[in-house]
């Protein structure tokens, strides 16, 4: 049986280009990057030029770049030294974000007393700009600010701009989860008035495993992960030598494409909302589909039955991949938080149906034609 993969928000599938970048470093090129002798210096060189290559593509310096393990790893560093190096004793975050930083701060909040607040939000999934205004201007202390440029569930894109000055404004640290929007976005960060973001490969094409925390080079702060002077003294532990190249090469080629495959892709998502909506009775949107909303992402919901409530495990019996919510809590289902925080009706079922170029028109026609069956 032919598999559909319509859940590219949870991981892409490895562009054959980057592998073929990435090979000679598994093999011939094995040196350890911090080794003096030439085999080391070929690694570290392949190291420097990707972060060359990433910050030039981020309009960022090189010595902002920092490469980890993926969003999570820098999502954690970023709040943690907000908290321990730079000062602030409050955070602002919102019901919606990614668990890697949801569970951060409320470790925050319970082990180490920080203040914990949640900017409303607005029924679309928005983040309520006067409520964050109000919240940062009420705030005694210091204030980190974490939201998501781009929502991994519903899709709601967030205006980092307005934030970013809103935060400027008050003097709180912004740090924003980028994970979703980093090798799908252009990013301007010399511009962008944010003081920490980050990125994961394996969201466009590249190797899991590797990501990128930016650290805007006006920001001091100390090393998370301690043992050694790697990453300039910002991160210990060997590099993930071909991780990194793997990443630097699969951005090159997402900003390289990015008119055509940004198109493209939207048409896709497009064309399945109206598809479901001309053949599914009573199917809705989560999130802004319309309006401000990351184009690789439909979060559709369907009424209630006794047939729906298997609609995932369903779809996959025939082959089709889908995801009720985040990739990582699907094992637990525990339903999703996101969609608990801004449209809990119990009646419907909540599918995220997510696109990259590798997917077709034919494909959507196929799911369509089997979710009629379904429900």
């Amino acid at each position: 049986m032919e598999r559909i993969y319509f859940d590219n928000a949870a991981t892409t599938p490895l562009d054959k280009a980057v592998l073929d970048t990435m090979l000679p470093y598994m093999t011939e090129k094995f040196g350890n990057p911090s080794s003096i002798y030439s085999y080391g210096r070929e690694s570290r060189l392949g190291i420097e030029n990707a972060r060359k290559t990433v910050a030039k593509i981020l309009n960022a310096h090189p010595g902002e770049i920092f490469f980890t393990s993926g969003g999570t790893e820098s999502s954690n560093t970023a709040i943690h030294a907000a908290i321990h190096d730079l000062g602030c004793r409050h955070i602002i975050s919102s019901s919606v974000e990614h668990h890697a930083t949801l569970h951060t701060v409320e470790d925050a909040h319970c082990k180490e007393n920080i203040r914990l607040s949640w900017v409303k939000l607005l029924p679309n999934g928005h983040v309520d700009m006067d409520d964050l205004r109000s919240l940062l201007a009420n705030s005694g202390e210091r204030s980190l600010v974490t939201l998501m440029h781009a929502n991994n569930e519903i899709g709601n894109l967030l205006d980092l701009h307005a934030v970013g000055n809103l935060c400027k404004e008050y003097d709180a640290i912004f740090h924003s989860d980028t994970v979703q929007t980093v090798g799908h976005y252009p990013f301007d960060l010399r511009n962008t008035p944010v003081h920490f973001i980050n990125g994961a490969g394996h969201k466009f094409h590249g190797p899991k495993g590797v990501g990128i925390l930016y650290i805007n080079e006006n920001v001091k702060i100390t090393p998370y992960v301690k043992g050694g002077a790697q990453e300039r003294n910002m991160r210990a532990g060997t590099e993930n030598l071909y991780g990194i190249i793997g990443f630097a090469k699969a951005l090159e080629l997402a900003t390289e494409h990015f008119e055509e495959h940004s198109k493209y892709i939207n048409d896709l998502r497009m064309y399945m909302a109206e598809q479901l909506q001309k053949h599914i009775p009573g199917v809705g949107f989560n999130g802004d589909l319309f309006g401000r909303s990351l184009y690789t992402v439909l979060n559709a919901s369907f009424p209630k039955s006794e047939k729906s409530e298997m609609l995932l495990f369903n779809l996959d019996i025939n082959g089709i991949c889908a995801s009720g919510g985040s990739a990582c809590t699907s094992g637990a289902d525990a339903g999703s938080h996101v969609i608990r925080a801004i449209n809990n009706d119990p009646n419907k079922v909540a599918v995220r149906f997510s696109f990259s170029r590798d997917n077709t028109k034919a494909e959507v026609d196929k799911v369509v034609e089997k979710l009629k069956e379904l429900i």
